[in-house]
Order: structure tokens, then C-alpha cells, then sequence
């Protein structure tokens, strides 16, 4: 029996953060100027060069290790700590299984690599006219 670790499906991982983001593959193809068929292609691979990760990361609004680590079990295990279905708002009820300000400061790291993105982006547009 091994144990070896699977390697992640890069294009899975791909396709369901689209999906999150109720983006269809048009769009998506769209914004990469590229066209549905190539991003089906994409989604069904394994691998995805580096280059054209980093266009699919900022087409989708997400970092390139954010496609890299994604976890479904992660977005289902937030998902089920924090809806209750009891039919009625309840307070003071609430049990958090996480420590909230490590959420806020992980947005808040996103935030700042979304914008030092921003600023190469512009300095490449720049240093190219």
C-alpha cells in the first residue's frame, strides 16, 4: 500500500474557484483573450504553466497559490462552520471554530499582494511604452 501524496489537479483546482465565482468558462476565456475551448483544455489538465497560472490567478482575482493550495475540504469545513440552518436568526449562539483575527489577517495578506500585483503590472506596462 503506498502512501505517496497525490500531486494537486491544478486544472481542478482552477475550475472550482471559477465556479465559486459563478464565472463561466467564456469569461474566463474573455478576460485571457483566449477562447473556451482552450480553457477547457486548461481545466482538464493536471499541469498548467506558470506563466498562464499567473494570468488565470489574476482573471480570477486569486493569488496563484490560492489555485495551488485550494481544498475543497477547506471551503467545506468553513462553510459548515459557519451556516446554521435553524429556520430563525439565533444570538449569542454562535461557536466559532476558528480564531478570527488569523481570517483578518490572512485577508489582509491577500490584500497587500493584490496590490503590490497591481503595481509590477504597471510598472511592466510602463517600462513597455
Amino acid at each position: 500500500m503506498s502512501t505517496a501524496i497525490k500531486p494537486k489537479h491544478i486544472g481542478r483546482n482552477i475550475s472550482r474557484i471559477r465556479e465559486l465565482k459563478d464565472m463561466k468558462q467564456e469569461a474566463l476565456a474573455y478576460a485571457l483573450g483566449t477562447s473556451q475551448q482552450t480553457i477547457s483544455a486548461i481545466e482538464n489538465s493536471e499541469t498548467v504553466d506558470e506563466q498562464r497560472l499567473i494570468e488565470i490567478a489574476k482573471a480570477l482575482e486569486v493569488s496563484v497559490e490560492a489555485i495551488k493550495n485550494f481544498s475543497e475540504e477547506a471551503v467545506f469545513n468553513i462553510i459548515g462552520n459557519t451556516f446554521q440552518d435553524h429556520g430563525s436568526i439565533t444570538t449569542g449562539n454562535y461557536n466559532c471554530n476558528f480564531n478570527p483575527l488569523d481570517k483578518v489577517v490572512e485577508l489582509y495578506e491577500r490584500l497587500v499582494q493584490a496590490e503590490k500585483d497591481k503595481v509590477e503590472y504597471l510598472e511592466k506596462l510602463l517600462n513597455g511604452k
